[in-house]
């Protein structure tokens, strides 16, 4: 698709606000160069993380937008193309959501049932694996009990010291409830034993019976950093705040000794909202109303009707009855309503009685002259959770692994759903927490992270979308509190538009400071609030790293696009004059650190984030003023990335295509990145060796060609030229395929002269070159 270039002249686009009746898309926007992208962005339409350069040159873009909003922009030059999701696909994944939770808790009915009809025993043993890890000996139980839903109780595990022994005489342990999504799965635990058991027995609280015999467990992989008895994959479905909330606590509960919840010092605004109607049908004569207590407190009581007396020369009135307002219409000679929308508003608000309950306002600025019409309305505040999601101002809470939690070990900060609609970043966070608690006392690699850092993971900074995003409006990006003012967009038909977008809130390079990529619309996807740090979820952020200066690294997790960036993350224009870039060493240590992430990433199914999709955000995305990562390198001086987890916000949790768009998938090889960056974290204040590479050059089946490849002593990245021109941190990046597969092979003319040189992820570089131009003595070769 061509792009349509903006006549000139254009006039600015009206405030880009979809009606909370419309279905939204994802959809893509194909602009002609980088100057129309900055163009597209300053619309403050709602921006997926995606901005893709295609072969000719064009840019495309995917933006989430209603058919109106799309309008919108096409009358304004952009070229708005196909739809690349829509929202029957998220009803397609809560769907799969709702079916998985309701087998599981079918199967636990079933179990249950089975058991009190004294068919089979209350308690099943699923499996109990034996496995040594550096000569230490382990068992691992897994078991199923039928109270299992609904009582918390450990069960306890006796073992034999070997065939023949009686049962007890290994010892015993005890395996704690595992429930994810508010579903009970299984009880689990591992323990150090002193001799291989062979059979053990598990007599539940009702004093039904299990046995089992003891398997090995072996090792799967022999090229991982972690040992044959690492654990993974702890994700069985997407999860709400809630949920994630509350798993986090189970873990702390369960691992008290490395673990611990923080409740951060600013509660949201809640998932809550006032209770709204709007009576009429044009803009003139609309009618808008708002509850004066919360929605859930008495505002979704509430009914306003205008009613038409039926007689001629009637005043305007009001009067109340318990919940119900009547407004009491006036009427002319001949009977007809003659009560215009500014009057009405004008009569509710004098009413005393009335205005105790609610507050009357002109639709959207309007000087609301029509003539109202006869109609009645019942107040809501539209919010869908159960009542098992609090209304209340939410706490949002952290845990904080490590052994040593006082602040004297490198810190590494990880928090996920900035925005609301983003579900996988959240579970990459806590598929890692469960990682670093379950293997601590079986990984000795675990055990290092665990002991020499100090971990805090914030699964879930912005509750209130979140909980609004599974329940309300799958697309929700912001917040949910409502900055419009009653003059402009703050009607209930604009409530899908509301909120901050955190993600701009922030107080370095911001908006605020002329920087851009942020809007002052109240209902812009990127809406940057009132004021730096005015929202509380972006002030946690803050402060935790304010109050932890031990925090060194942090990982930022959103969706999509399968990017990984750091700082600078915004510019001003016109120019796109850069935030200040980091030094040649701290841009040595974000690509090298970057390597042996992305290579961790891969190791799981072969992704690889391209490198054209990895550096500085505002090089390969798009300005993004105010965003947190900026604000924690620029204000904190922390090494801080942001990872694009997918190519959707809400994709399959499962796919039948193993390289397709999966939840499951994605959580686990972005975990294997997030500990990856632990590992980063833990070796930042030992590692001084500088890395070396080698070039090896083979035949080509291409007349006249050959192939080369690099290969490194460790986990680097390697930039290259083939013009004969000194390499730099702007010259081609050697892609590696990942540690199974490989790495990138090139082909080349014969003869070609090559030049390189290798940085590792502490920033140490290959032959202690300087590759800002002046330096000399990096590595070169000629491939023949």
């Amino acid at each position: 698709m061509t792009p349509i270039s903006p006549a000139s002249g254009t006039e600015p686009l009206p405030e880009l606000v979809r009606d909370a009746g419309e279905d939204v898309a994802v959809v893509e926007v194909i602009v002609a160069d980088s100057t129309e992208l900055d163009r597209l962005v300053d619309t403050g339409v709602d921006l997926d993380h995606a901005a893709h350069a295609n072969p000719d040159g064009t840019i495309t873009a995917h933006a989430v937008v209603s058919g109106g909003e799309a309008d919108i922009l096409r009358a304004h030059g952009f070229a708005v193309g196909k739809s690349v999701h829509d929202e029957d696909d998220t009803e397609a994944v809560l769907a799969e959501r709702e079916a998985t939770i309701a087998e599981a808790v079918a199967a636990n009915e079933a179990f249950a049932e089975a058991a009190e009809a004294a068919e089979v025993s209350d308690v099943k043993i699923i499996r109990a694996d034996y496995y040594t890890s550096f000569g230490v000996g382990y068992l691992s139980v897994e078991a199923k009990w039928a109270d299992g839903q609904t009582n918390s109780s450990q069960l306890t595990v006796a073992r034999d010291s070997g065939p023949g022994t009686e049962i007890g005489t290994g010892g015993t342990q005890n395996i704690n409830r595992f429930v994810d999504a508010g579903v009970y799965l299984y009880h689990r635990g591992a323990a150090v034993v002193e001799t291989r058991p062979d059979t053990i027995r598990i007599t539940s609280p009702s004093g039904d019976v299990a046995t089992a015999k003891v398997t090995d467990w072996l090792p799967i992989d022999d090229d991982d950093a972690f040992g044959p008895n690492y654990q993974s994959d702890f994700i069985t479905s997407y999860l709400t705040p809630t949920e994630l909330y509350d798993r986090i606590h189970a873990l702390a509960a369960e691992f008290p000794g490395i673990s611990e919840i923080v409740e951060l010092p600013h509660e949201t605004n809640g998932y809550r909202r006032l209770a709204q109607a709007v009576l009429g049908s044009s803009s003139s004569n609309r009618v808008a109303v708002d509850s004066v207590a919360w929605g859930h407190e008495g505002g979704n009581d509430l009914s306003v009707a205008l009613v038409d007396p039926g007689a001629a020369d009637s005043p305007l009135s009001v009067s109340v009855a318990g919940d119900e307002i009547t407004v009491s219409l006036a009427t002319g000679a001949s009977g007809a309503i003659t009560s215009s929308a500014a009057d009405v508003v004008a009569a509710i608000n004098a009413s005393p009685a009335a205005s105790a309950l609610v507050v009357a306002y002109t639709y959207r600025g309007n000087a609301g002259g029509g003539v109202v019409a006869a109609g009645t309305a019942n107040l809501t505040d539209g919010l869908s959770a159960p009542a098992s999601v609090s209304r209340d101002p939410h706490p949002v809470y952290a845990i904080r692994i490590g052994k040593v939690r006082d602040g004297s070990k490198p810190g590494v900060l990880a928090y996920a759903q900035e925005h609301a609609r983003e579900w996988v970043p959240p579970l990459v966070t806590i598929e890692t927490a469960e990682r670093l608690l379950r293997n601590y006392a079986q990984d000795a690699e675990t055990k290092k992270l665990v002991n020499a850092l100090d971990i805090w993971i914030v699964p879930s900074v912005n509750p209130d979308g979140g909980h609004y995003s599974f329940y309300d409006f799958a697309s929700q990006r912001k917040n949910m509190t409502n900055h419009c003012e009653l003059s402009g967009s703050a009607d209930a038909l604009a409530r899908n538009s509301w909120g901050v977008d955190n993600n701009r809130n922030y107080d370095a390079f911001s908006l605020f400071d002329g920087y851009s990529g942020a809007s002052t619309s109240c209902t812009s996807g990127n809406y940057a609030g009132p004021a730096e740090l005015s929202e509380p979820e972006s002030a946690n952020v803050d402060w935790i790293a304010g109050n932890n200066p031990n925090i060194k690294f942090a990982m930022n997790l959103h969706s999509s696009g399968n990017y990984f960036m750091w700082s600078p993350g915004s510019y001003a224009l016109p120019g796109r004059v850069s935030a200040p870039r980091p030094t040649l060493e701290e841009e040595s240590y974000f690509w090298g650190a970057s390597a042996r992430i992305l290579s961790e990433i891969k190791r799981y199914r072969g992704l690889s984030v391209t490198p054209a999709r990895t550096g500085p955000i505002s090089d390969v995305l798009y300005s993004a003023a105010g965003n947190s990562g900026d604000m924690l390198w620029y204000k904190h001086g922390i090494y801080a990335w942001n990872f694009e987890v997918g190519t959707q916000f809400q994709p399959p949790f499962e796919s039948e295509n193993p390289a397709g768009a999966s939840a499951h998938a994605e959580s686990q090889e972005y975990a294997n990145g997030l500990v990856e960056l632990m590992r980063v974290a833990r070796d930042f204040e030992t590692d001084s060796k500088r890395p070396s590479s080698s070039f090896v050059v083979s035949a080509s089946a291409e007349p006249g060609m050959v192939e080369v490849m690099f290969d490194t002593s460790e986990p680097a990245a390697v930039f290259y030229t083939l013009d004969g021109s000194k390499p730099t941190y702007a010259s081609t990046l050697y892609a590696s395929a990942g540690v199974r597969e490989g790495a990138e092979t090139i082909t080349v003319p014969a003869g070609t002269k090559v030049n390189w040189f290798s940085v590792d992820s502490a920033g140490n570089i290959e032959k202690n070159y300087k590759p800002d131009g002046t330096g000399s003595n990096f590595s070169s070769a000629i491939a023949g």
